[in-house]
């Protein structure tokens, strides 16, 4: 059977079952992401407890994160979040317009939005290279001093997740090919190709 990711199986512990169970509940099955987090259950917590007070302290929607995420994890060449994310993107505007921020084109976001995802590959391809007129592009779209701060440090910490994921070959769950518009799959031509074959959870999961 194909591994999810690089490393073995991680050890069972009942922070690897919390996470797990979490993702049956959201989703219907474990996602080969989390199984690689599962080595350290208390890490994925406490990185996803700082993600969630950042969205929630700057009241960020759903259409706003998807956005975040889909232009963060294309411009890193991150694979599975921008599967999962331009899915969750489509849902709250449509296939054409998450295949689009996955693209780098935007098609279909409002001014203040566009100027979020210019930003987010900003932080990502090159955070030295930002200027002050690029924060004033942000202020003139219509955000305060404050949600940029935000934005930026969403941005950021979503790169730390991919990065890792990426780094220790965590590839799409095969689970994605049913759920996944069209579009969206077209539109991620980069990152590890999607897993030949679901990990059934018994095998990792218990």
């Amino acid at each position: 059977m194909t591994s999810p990711h690089f490393l073995g199986d991680a050890p069972d512990s009942p922070g690897a079952q919390e996470i797990f169970e979490h993702d049956r509940t959201d989703g219907g099955y474990v996602m080969n992401v989390t199984r690689l987090w599962a080595h350290d259950p208390e890490a994925h917590q406490r990185l996803f407890d700082l993600i969630t007070y950042v969205w929630e302290s700057n009241g960020m929607t759903v259409r706003q994160r998807g956005i975040l995420v889909g232009a963060v994890a294309s411009a890193l060449g991150d694979s599975p979040c921008s599967l999962v994310w331009g899915t969750k993107l489509a849902g709250e505007a449509d296939p054409e317009t998450a295949a689009a921020v996955l693209s780098g084109r935007d098609d279909g976001l409002t001014p203040k939005e566009r100027a979020m995802a210019a930003w987010a590959r900003k932080v990502v391809r090159d955070p030295n290279g930002t200027t002050e007129r690029d924060v004033q592009d942000l202020r003139d779209a219509g955000w305060t001093d404050g949600e940029i701060f935000g934005l930026t440090v969403f941005s950021a910490l979503r790169v730390a997740f991919s990065t890792v994921n990426d780094a220790l070959g965590a590839s799409p769950d095969a689970q994605l090919l049913d759920l996944v518009p069209q579009p969206v799959l077209d539109a991620v031509d980069y990152g590890r190709p999607i897993a030949n074959r679901p990990v059934e959870d018994a095998v990792t999961a218990g």
